[in-house]
Formats: C-alpha cells, structure tokens, sequence
C-alpha cells in the first residue's frame, strides 16, 4: 500500500465524481442509504445500549457506500444494474463484518470520550441533548457552557472523523487491521489536508445551494396549503425537507471513495 499526496483542487474532483456516480444510479444509492440508516436507527432504540450500538455501526454503513461506488467504476463506460450495486455494498460489509464491528467499537469509544470531554464544560448537558434526546430549551441553548460544550464537542471530533475517514476503506481493499487502519487514515488525511479542506468546503456549498432550493420550494407548497384551506402543503413540504437532506447524505457517502481511491494505491 503506498501513500499518495494529491494535490488541493482533487478536493472539487472528489465531489463531482461522487455527484457523477450517484446520478448513474440514485435508486440504489438511496436505497442503501435509507437501508443502513433504518438498521442504525433501529439500533439506537435498544435500551441502555441504544446509542452505542448505533455509532459501531457507523463505519459499517461507511464502507457499504463506497463499495457501491466502487462497483460502479468496475467497467468504465459501462453503467452497472442498481441490483449489482446494492449486492456490491452487502458482500463487502458480510465479507468484513468483524473487523468492522471491531472498527466501530473503537469509533464509538472515541466518540463518548469527546462527549465525556465536553461535559466537563457543562455538566454534560449537550451530551445529554446529543446521545439521550433529552430536550433543549432556547434559554439552555444560549447558556454560555452549553455553547462551550459544543464548540470543544466539534474541536475534538474534527481529529476522530479524519482517524476513521479511510479506516473501513483501508480494511477492506487493502486488508488492513482495524488500529494500523486508524493510524494510516489520520496520516493520509494529515497529508491531503488541502484536498479535504476543499472537499468540504465544496460539499458546504452543494449543501447549503440544495438547502435554499428545498426550501423555497417548501416555502411554496406551505404557502399553496394556507391558501387551500388545508395541510397538505405543509406536510408535503416536510417531506421534500426530510428527503432532500437524506438523499444530500447519500451523495456525501457516494464521493468518500474517490477520495480514498486518490490518496491511496498497491506499492
């Protein structure tokens, strides 16, 4: 395996590419999407354990886009069934199912640490909104050690995401343990600093753009509904709201690959 440096601008490639593969099959991309999703949140609702189990399964649904994305650069020039690239996503996560759920155990632990951190700064009041779906109130909200929490919170998971942005990837195409899997992503992630800085700032821009287009058109619909006397509008409009966002998800998961792709290849 051998560490490639990329150069800043594959960061806006990385995020055309992923927006190109989506649209040569959004069916399955969505599809996988809500699947991994409904098997996440259905975890979140174990008892005790509900939150936890839902944050191993993270880099499981992590490796399943890429490897979707992955199936449909298998034959250049050649568009690939939906069904072959649904199979695709599935026979990887079943191929590494242990060293993934290993993977997520890590990520997870990594993940309460940063909440255990930032309840420092406030008695653990937005770890509670975060992990526990407690309620949030305006006043809590603006409530200066809750603010501190949240700031430390996104400092301090900065870092764990890059750790664990290539770490599924590293496993499953290059057969790298889950630990050494961590260590080399943070150290590619390090490396193309410039890149990934870019690429998120571009999918910053592809986010909010979708979210301004989403919300005039709901802007309207609500508005048709008030005029009709009725709710529908309003009901629809939260749908195109909910499923506009799900589906600007699965285009996010669709780009990760090409950014491992690039910044990795066999030495």
């Amino acid at each position: 395996m051998k560490l490639n440096i990329v150069p800043a601008r594959n960061g806006s490639l990385w995020v055309r590419q992923g927006l190109q593969t989506f649209f040569r099959q959004p069916l399955a991309f969505v599809s996988l999407f809500f699947f991994f999703m409904a098997a996440v949140s259905i975890a979140s609702q174990l008892p005790v354990i509900g939150g936890t189990v839902a944050l191993v399964l993270l880099p499981t649904m992590t490796l399943g886009l890429m490897a979707a994305s992955a199936s449909t650069q298998a034959v250049p020039g050649v568009r690939a069934p939906a069904g072959s690239v649904f199979m695709a996503a599935i026979r990887a996560v079943r191929q590494d199912i242990r060293p993934l759920l290993v993977l997520g155990g890590l990520y997870a632990v990594g993940f309460l640490l940063v909440m255990a951190i930032s309840a420092l700064a406030d008695g653990g009041k937005f770890a509670g909104v975060y992990l526990l779906g407690r309620p949030l109130t305006r006043e809590a909200a603006q409530e200066t050690d809750f603010q501190l929490a949240l700031w430390i919170a996104m400092a301090l998971y900065l870092p764990l995401s890059l750790a664990f942005w290539h770490a599924p990837a590293l496993m499953h195409w290059h057969r790298v343990p889950p630990v050494k899997s961590i260590f080399f992503s943070a150290v590619a992630c390090f490396r193309n600093f410039g890149a990934l800085t870019l690429f998120g700032i571009v999918w910053l821009g592809v986010f909010v753009g979708a979210g301004i287009v989403i919300s005039l058109v709901t802007s309207i619909m609500v508005a048709a509904g008030a005029m009709g006397g009725g709710d529908a509008g309003s009901a629809i409009g939260s749908v195109l709201m909910v499923g506009g966002a799900l589906v600007m998800a699965a285009m996010f998961f669709a780009s990760l690959w090409f950014s491992f792709r690039d910044s990795f290849s066999e030495d």
